[in-house]
């Protein structure tokens, strides 16, 4: 299992409000645009921000960050093998399959394993050397 990537999460009321600092500090575009529920969703650099009602956010608050993996499935393996726990069962989105797992020591992560086109999008060249 490889961690490919980790996101720093930002809670925002409105994503269009949100990404024009984001644009400045990072010197990009977003990576990724979507919906999940009734969130925005913008991957940006080192940050994927999380954008709606604070009503709609709060279910997903107790994770700390966002880790994108090569392997969810050993992912999980690796995790209950040191005493941690699922605390929300796979599921899919727009960008692959996801679950959100709480350590042995309590901290709490939203690993997330990205369809192939997503992954090549956003790691280019490195996606393919994994």
């Amino acid at each position: 299992m490889t961690i490919l990537k980790t996101y720093a999460r930002l809670w925002a009321d409105d994503l269009d409000a949100t990404l024009p600092l984001l644009r400045r500090l990072t010197g990009t575009e977003p990576d990724l645009l979507f919906a999940f529920a009734s969130l925005e969703l913008a991957a940006i650099g080192d940050f994927l921000v999380i954008a709606g009602p604070l009503a709609a956010r709060e279910p997903f608050t107790h994770a700390s960050t966002t880790v994108v993996v090569d392997d969810l499935d050993e992912t999980r393996r690796l995790v209950l093998a040191d005493g941690g726990t699922i605390t929300t069962p796979e599921a899919t989105s727009e960008t692959g399959r996801f679950l959100y797992a709480r350590h042995a020591g309590g901290a709490e992560v939203e690993y997330v394993e990205w369809r192939p086109e997503v992954r090549i999008r956003v790691l280019g060249r490195r996606a393919r050397e994994v």
